[in-house]
């Protein structure tokens, strides 16, 4: 008997322990103020200039002052509870207060970068009131389908076709996941909410071709390319895609800096998708993914910005974290 009394006084010691360590590294992370020569700085907008904002994971509005176009549109940030134990929805506070703080009313189009929950879950919802058009894969347009969006706002993507809303000509053109246990798979028949996040099926993954008058902007919102697909874009500006830089090696993290930055004769990169969208509502200041998110998802932020830099200064690109639902000029000082 008293060994047993010893041996559960242990097991809840370790339960305790163990409980202690996943609170401080659900909670501790790094600070961005060291990181503050990074940032771009706010533009003041002038008209007919283009602004680009970015609010969170891969959600990054575009506007010229007459026409504005969002990739992702993700606002809801379900915890990781939620996520773990049970399905997830858009939450509708939390796209409004999304919207509201970007200063979002009416767009043109919103293009999911693919169909995970944290990219296209929201994405229906936003194009209804915006009256947006809705472009993706089948995967995508399923989601549409299953939050009830009319057929006449979900348009499937044509890789290589060049679109045209107002001043820009947006191009969507092959792309793929980061290498992670959580690619593949398509969305067959109209997603309705709620859903389990293992739900959210890739469907196919884009890299996104902006042009605006002499200015090209390539997003790219994962860790992860097809090769060759971007073979005849020259973009001078990136916003490249970085959740798990770090952790995927040497080889694909030096094909992917070449392929999607290197080759496209870029001279910025801002760094996207390092965020924690798990811990940190969308109405909260941004901040670079806890401890305990790193581990299981995005990697280690230091470490991610490190191997950029070393990037960048071998091939004299200029590194670039954004500033937080602020407007940039991204092509400032090229």
């Amino acid at each position: 008997m008293k060994w047993l009394k010893w041996g559960g006084g242990i097991l809840a010691m370790l339960i305790m322990l163990g409980a202690g360590a996943g609170a401080w590294m659900y909670h501790d992370r790094p600070s961005l103020q060291a990181y503050a020569d990074m940032h771009m700085l706010q533009a003041a907008a002038a008209p007919g200039e283009v602004r680009v904002k970015f609010l969170g994971v891969a959600t990054i509005l575009i506007e010229d002052g007459e026409t504005a176009i969002l990739t992702d549109g993700f606002f809801s940030r379900p915890g990781i509870a939620q996520i773990f134990s049970g399905k997830v929805a858009p939450d509708i506070n939390a796209i409004d207060a999304g919207m509201k703080r970007a200063g979002i009313e009416k767009l043109s189009a919103i293009i999911p970068v693919h169909s995970h929950y944290d990219h296209a879950m929201d994405a229906p919802e936003v194009a209804r009131r915006t009256g947006a058009m809705l472009i993706g894969s089948e995967s995508t347009a399923n989601i549409g389908r299953g939050w009830g969006l009319p057929e006449s706002q979900i348009r499937i993507a044509n890789t290589g076709e060049e679109i045209q809303f107002g001043r820009f000509t947006v191009t969507l053109l092959p792309s793929r996941h980061a290498p992670t246990g959580f690619t593949g798979g398509e969305i067959r028949s109209p997603l309705k909410p709620p859903a389990g996040v293992g739900d959210y099926l890739e469907g196919a993954s884009y890299a996104i071709v902006i042009r605006h008058g002499d200015k090209t902007l390539l997003i790219n919102g994962s860790a992860g390319f097809e090769p060759g697909a971007l073979k005849d874009v020259r973009a001078d500006v990136v916003m490249l895609g970085t959740g798990g830089i770090g952790n995927f090696g040497a080889a694909h993290e030096n094909a992917y800096w070449d392929e999607v930055v290197k080759n496209v004769g870029a001279k910025r990169a801002i760094a996207i998708h390092w965020d924690d969208f798990m811990t940190v509502a969308a109405e909260e200041p941004m901040a670079p993914a806890s401890r305990l998110v790193a581990r299981m998802l995005l990697g280690d932020f230091s470490q991610m910005i490190r191997q950029l830099k070393e990037y960048g200064e071998r091939d004299q690109v200029d590194v670039r974290l954004p500033l937080d639902g602020q407007p940039m000029n991204v092509w400032e000082g090229l």
